[in-house]
């Protein structure tokens, strides 16, 4: 203490000097926003190419036209993992009905039983909304079949999609 006291205080140039940050260095910021990527429109040959199979690549699996990005659950939907057949398409028939059977792996819900379908929102809601970011939506959930938008799509906890942006 005796050296420090000795030298007497700094003189104002070398304060800032200390205090400002070196010459090209990025300020550092107290809030960072979020590193989110927007979500995004995926046909189905887009969707299947991240079925879990190309190692760097992301997994996404689609339950009711929302897509949702299952790579930290890779040891369960990765290549050769259990749940790897429901991936890299919308596999909401198969959600409901608790299914692996490839008939089953497929967005149509026609003639599923009340129970299939509570079920399907269940889990819907309390595991992928819940576990997994949404990464995009299937363009069968946001397009009629003739190709024009269908006006009743609402977004998943998603306010700043629009699908405007999409055309």
């Amino acid at each position: 203490m005796a050296g420090a006291a000795a030298l007497g205080p700094l003189p104002l140039s070398c304060l800032l000097l200390l205090l400002l940050p070196a010459a090209g260095a990025e300020p550092e910021l107290r809030f960072r926003p979020p590193a989110e990527a927007p979500v995004r429109l995926f046909t189905e040959p887009e969707l299947a190419r991240y079925d879990g199979h190309q190692e760097g690549q992301p997994i996404y699996l689609a339950v009711k036209g929302v897509v949702f990005d299952v790579t930290s659950g890779k040891e369960f939907y990765g290549k050769g993992a259990p749940y790897n057949a429901l991936v890299g398409k919308d596999s909401t028939r198969g959600v409901a009905k608790m299914s692996l059977d490839p008939a089953d792996l497929t967005h149509d819900t026609t003639g599923l039983t009340e129970e299939e379908l509570k079920s399907l929102d269940d889990i819907f809601n309390n595991v992928y909304k819940a576990k997994y970011p949404i990464v995009g939506y299937t363009s069968r959930r946001i397009l009629n079949e003739d190709g024009s938008p269908n006006l009743d799509f609402k977004p998943e906890d998603q306010p700043h999609f629009s699908i405007k942006d999409e055309f």
